[in-house]
């Protein structure tokens, strides 16, 4: 049976989500907490704006849960709830990685997932079920995987290409020993992909304590086949104005699964160089598409009109939503971590 993972902008069943019930996620204050709770309400109800939201609760948050996705704010779909225990609420790395074969079959790749690399202040006894479970509760077929991945490390074009992070996926806390070539093999057997795209590294603060060490949905996403959009940092006193460079160059010279030369389209990064741990990763690069649009992350920063306009002009035809990304980037992420789709039959 051969699997393909279709891409972000291919219509969807649903998006998943996890709600924030512990931890660093919630912070130390009732203020940080209800700030969390908040944005993830927020990205929730904005998704369910153009297509159904299930959001799995542990289940001693089930009504704090329901106090915040109150059905008088919904948008145009149900945003449902479905009870499991959970560590943390990064979706797009606890839950699975969403396939189809070519006779429509929905598939689940269901990652080993370890914190990040085993980092010390991260929990996962019970995230680590979560594929699993997400899979079930989707009908899919599991596919098992012993490759120890996160779905916000792998961003694909639908035709075969995928781009990965060396510091990810041969992390040595995730796949000590393992190759290039291992890699690539299961990206071949798991989401069908034929062709990878390496990048050296991802931005600056993703390495620091509360970071994924270069997950790759932050920096560069496809819109399109051949299209690639690049977080692009044109303040030279920002350290990731190098990363830019580096990885345009890289991808400008790289090829996709059907031999096209990649066309880079540059995001402009926030204005906003630093906050109070220092140097940013606020990107719009993590942006979900949806059916029929696109939820953005916001800064309240002068360049926020622009990059949306950016992402309008990547993704015609859809309207693109902007919400207020700054809580999620502060907890080591965007609106693209907490969200997976699932692809329509």
């Amino acid at each position: 049976m051969a699997w393909r993972m279709p891409p972000e902008w291919a219509p969807h069943e649903r998006t998943w989500m996890a709600w924030p019930s512990s931890g660093y996620t919630l912070g130390e204050t009732d203020a940080d907490a209800d700030e969390a709770r908040a944005t993830w309400a927020d990205v929730a109800l904005a998704v369910s704006r153009f297509e159904p939201v299930t959001v799995v609760v542990d289940p001693g948050a089930v009504a704090v849960a329901r106090h915040w996705l109150d059905e008088g704010r919904h948008g145009r779909y149900r945003v449902d709830l479905l009870e499991a225990p959970l560590d943390d609420a990064w979706m797009r790395d606890i839950g699975p990685t969403f396939v189809r074969d070519d006779d429509g079959t929905l598939g689940a790749v269901d990652w080993v997932f370890n914190g990040w690399g085993a980092q010390e202040w991260a929990a996962w006894e019970h995230d680590a079920r979560i594929g699993t479970f997400v899979a079930g509760r989707a009908g899919a077929e599991r596919i098992g995987s012993d490759l120890v991945n996160e779905g916000g490390g792998l961003h694909v074009d639908g035709e075969g290409t995928v781009l990965l992070t060396e510091t990810v996926q041969l992390d040595p806390g995730r796949n000590p020993g393992l190759s290039r070539a291992d890699v690539e093999a299961e990206m071949a057997r798991t989401i069908g992909a034929t062709r990878c795209v390496w990048l050296p590294r991802g931005l600056t603060r993703d390495y620091d304590e509360f970071g994924t060490r270069g997950h790759v949905d932050i920096v560069a996403a496809f819109a399109a086949p051949g299209t690639v959009l690049l977080h692009w940092q044109d303040d030279p006193a920002h350290p990731d104005h190098e990363v830019s460079v580096e990885l345009e160059g890289l991808l400008s010279s790289s090829t996709d699964a059907a031999g096209r030369t990649l066309d880079v389209v540059r995001v402009p990064a926030p204005r906003t160089l630093e906050d109070t741990e220092g140097w940013v990763d606020w990107s719009y690069i993590n942006h979900l598409v949806v059916n029929g649009g696109v939820v953005a992350c916001a800064f309240d920063d002068p360049r926020d009109d622009e990059a949306l306009g950016v992402l309008a002009q990547a993704y015609p035809g859809r309207t693109v939503v902007g919400v207020d990304a700054r809580p999620l980037f502060a907890r080591g992420g965007g609106i693209h971590c907490i969200t997976q789709q699932q692809p329509a039959g």
